[in-house]
Formats: structure tokens, sequence, C-alpha cells
């Protein structure tokens, strides 16, 4: 879905207030019996969920809460975020490593078991098909999360590569756990809550790390990692226990931990200052210019490898012609497509992300400039329903990250 979720969310408020609830809802959710559901789609509507189309999936916008409350409320306390949409899959066999290092820029084989890596799968011209969390379970089975709106595409460029790689007789095969479900658990009491639940000791579990417990008596895949810039997890857990776990998260956080839509989600991340598929990075975009040169391994950078390597070794080498920046500008946010130009009125990008910061009341966005032009403090204008108004580049994170490290 291109635009801002929080745009949306914002939309779908004012128009819910303003207007009879079933012509709204004729018009938003006239699609609504052919898109998926996730097994907590009753859930979600019986606690207020707005439900909207997304990637084929019909989800939470937001539930009775504001967007700007419920983005606050999960740094303050926490979020539990059903992305159950997203697309979960295992390669196993004991050439699962070299043949994901054919599509991704990751140093994978360097990766310690247990332990995983933001990664993007790149094509031949460099471009990012997809960005994705993958995980070395071991080393002859890694698990990744793919994108929903990706998934359709991503599957069968993964597909494709494989075929020919076993057809070489290579050792690899894929499992696709669309019987698994995943929960996003976002914030401060995100470890004390879910401690209640497991006996395993999570202040052992560091950002980026991966193990496989049980939680809630359900076998889980459970990742410290998120999208909000919070410390948090993302649960994968067999479908038919998702809602009991739901349900456990939410009554040990006495009601601090809230149910968390797509819009405020969408806002965390562009606080975080984390890319969004679809916006922020595309099919002729490459991982250098959205700034994710240091997912490139080290030895990735060295040897290559990968699909489009050509290309994204001379921008390592001689700079990209375009980087993303975060910009915080004055008047009305900024929207995805908005022009940037330099104080002389010449164009130098566009916007791909923008909306009002719930947590720094104001407005912030990220977009591509011209190089040269990506310096923090170097002052621009954003052009919002054809009226220019001032920005300026300013390093991301908007909202400083909290992620759980060992303490150095």
């Amino acid at each position: 879905m291109r635009g801002s979720l929080w745009q949306l969310g914002q939309s779908i408020t004012r128009r819910l207030a303003q207007a009879d609830k079933k012509v709204v809802s004729r018009r938003y959710f006239a699609s609504e019996a052919d898109l998926k559901k996730t097994v907590l789609y009753d859930f979600h509507v019986d606690n207020g969920g707005k439900m909207v189309p997304f990637a084929g999936w019909s989800m939470p916008i937001q539930y009775k809460d504001s967007i700007m409350d419920s983005t606050v409320n999960c740094r303050l306390n926490g979020g539990l975020f059903d992305v159950s949409h997203m697309c979960g899959l295992s390669l196993k066999g004991k050439d699962s490593v070299p043949f994901l290092e054919k599509l991704v820029i990751a140093d994978v084989a360097g990766l310690s078991p247990g332990t995983g890596t933001l990664t993007v799968f790149t094509n031949e011209k460099g471009g990012a098909i997809d960005d994705s969390v993958i995980t070395k379970v071991k080393d002859d089975h890694i698990y990744l999360v793919v994108n929903a709106g990706c998934r359709d595409k991503d599957l069968a460029h993964i597909e494709e590569h494989m075929k020919a790689f076993k057809a070489k007789g290579w050792d690899v095969s894929w499992h696709i756990h669309d019987e698994r479900s995943l929960l996003a658990l976002q914030g401060p009491l995100a470890a004390p809550v879910l401690q209640h639940l497991t006996k395993d000791d999570l202040s052992k579990l560091y950002f980026g790390e991966f193990r496989i417990l049980d939680i809630n008596g359900a076998t889980c895949y459970l990742t410290r990692t998120g999208y909000t810039g919070e410390d948090g997890f993302e649960i994968s857990v067999p479908s038919e226990n998702a809602l009991d776990l739901a349900k456990a998260i939410l009554e040990k956080s006495e009601g601090k931990v809230r149910l968390t839509g797509l819009g405020a989600r969408d806002s965390l991340r562009l606080e975080a200052g984390l890319c969004l598929y679809g916006n922020d990075m595309e099919q002729h975009i490459t991982p250098v210019e959205a700034g994710l040169t240091w997912a490139i391994g080290k030895r990735r950078r060295a040897e290559g490898g990968f699909l489009g390597a050509e290309v994204i070794l001379k921008q390592l080498a001689e700079g990209p012609s375009i980087r993303r920046v975060g910009f915080v500008s004055t008047g009305p946010p900024p929207r995805s497509h908005s022009e940037i130009q330099d104080e002389k009125g010449n164009n130098i990008g566009e916007i791909t992300s923008g909306g009002f910061s719930p947590c720094l009341k104001k407005n912030i966005a990220m977009g591509y400039v011209k190089s040269g032009l990506h310096k923090a403090g170097t002052k621009a204008k954003i052009l919002v329903r054809g009226k220019a108004y001032d920005g300026v580049v300013t390093k991301m994170p908007f909202v400083p990250t909290k992620y759980y490290k060992p303490s150095s």
C-alpha cells in the first residue's frame, strides 16, 4: 500500500466522526469478502479494530484509541501488533546458506547460529526486491520473514533460483509457514510481560537473536527485533495458539500493553527512521542509496556473488548519485511524492514517507536527494499541495532507538 498508513488512519477517523458509519464501512470495506483474514480477525473486531484492506488482507489500522495515543503508548508502555499477514519461511539443507547468499547482501555464513540481521533481496540491477529479517537457526536452517505485499514476487523469485540451484545438485528446500501466525510485542514492557509466559530467561536474549522456546504452552520462534525502534519481540506461534497468546500478553500487562494497529506501526517505524518497502525502497533503489550500506557484509563487499553486486560494489567505491535522508519541516506534514527543492527552487529529490510525529510533536519525513545535498543541516523546500515549506535534512532515527544489547 503506497502512501502513509498514518494518513489513511486519520482519514478514516475523521470520516467515522463526520459520517454515518454504515456508509463509511461500505466505502472502505467493500472488498472485505475478497480479503484474507488472520486468525485474530474476530478478536480485532471485538476490540474495536477498524479493519482496512492492506496487501490483500483485512487488517486493523487502529482500535478505539487514536493513532497518536497508540503510538505514544507503545513507547511509554507497549503495543501488541498482529503481523500475521507477513510471510515466514524456512530454508533447509546443507547448502541453504550459499543459496541464500546468491540472493541477498548479508554475510549469512558469518552469522552465528541463533542470530540474524536485516538484509535486502536484490535484482540484477542492484535494486531492492524486498527487505527481510533473516535468522540463521542452524547452519542448515535459515528462517526469514518477507513483506506481505511482496510475498508473491518474493516466493516466485526464490523458487526460480532454487530450481536452478537444485538442478546443479545443491541441497536446499523450503517450507512456507502458513500454519503459523506472527505477533509483534514492542515497547519497554515487552520483556517483563513476556517473561511471565516463558521459563526461558529473556534477559539473555539480545537484539537480533533467535530462540525456539515454549511461550504460554506453545512452541514459538522468538526473535528479539521489531519495526518500532523499541525493545521487543516478533513471535511466530502456531495459529491455533495465537489467540490465547494474544489474550495472555494483554492480561499480564494489566492493560498497559494495548492492541496496536498499522497506523501506529507506520508512525513508529517512521520515527525510528526505518524503510517501508513500496515507499522508501523499491525495485530501482539500491541498498547503498537507501542508507543500508551497513547491511552489506564485509566479506560480501570484497567477494560480491549476489545479484546486482557489480552495480552495488561500484556505488560503494564511487558513491551513489542519490541518498535517503530524514527531514523535519514546517507547515502541513509532507506526503509521499512531495517534491524537494533547494533554496533556489531547483528540484533535488522527492519525499517517500512523511507525517506528524506523535512523540516529537512535529513534522518528520524521509526521502531521496541528490548526493552532496544529503548532509544534516542542509536547508530545503518541501512542496505540499503546490506550496513550498521550509525543511531541514536531519539525522535518523528521529526518536532514539532502545534495542536491548549487551552492555559494552
